[in-house]
């Protein structure tokens, strides 16, 4: 077995959410969620199939997203793994939409952080063992850090007053 680490492609500020289902309906059910949970974000979205064709299934109301989605599913290659990439919103405005889709198994990482992906490859296809998501901690947060923290949560409007 070989261990690799692959790189996700995206621009600096797109968010994105990495799983694993189980199958080839994902693709509809995922884009049905999404759609439900909201009606303005922007995606895309890639599934590796891991049987029969093994192909990777893709939609979403976003061509140039739906492409990086591809990109990425391709560069990884983790048989029922899965990708949406999205703008006009972020991962916790769909995370409990997607992570309620009856065959997502789990959910890696919901990031706009750069991420690296631990894979295992064996003879039999890749899997996913785990992401590495932005940096190490560089310290603990002090008073200041605190404060800034909670306006930083208000001015985006996630916590009020």
């Amino acid at each position: 077995m070989n261990l690799l680490t692959v790189k996700v492609e995206k621009p600096e500020a797109t968010n994105f959410i990495l799983g694993q289902s189980h199958f080839i309906k994902t693709v509809e059910d995922i884009h049905e969620a999404i759609v439900a949970a909201t009606s303005q974000m922007r995606f895309g979205l890639a599934f590796c199939e891991s049987s029969g064709p093994a192909l990777v299934r893709r939609s979403g109301n976003d061509a140039a997203l739906v492409e990086l989605a591809t990109r990425n599913a391709l560069a990884v290659g983790a048989g029922h793994s899965f990708f949406v990439f999205m703008e006009n919103g972020f991962p916790v405005n769909i995370l409990n939409a997607i992570k309620a889709v009856p065959e997502v198994c789990r959910i890696f990482c919901a990031t706009a952080n750069p991420v690296e992906v631990v894979v295992a490859e064996s003879g039999e296809g890749r899997a996913i063992l785990g992401v590495v998501d932005g940096c190490s901690p560089k310290g603990v947060e002090g008073e200041q850090d605190v404060l800034a923290r909670l306006r930083f949560l208000r001015e985006i409007g996630y916590k009020l007053g």
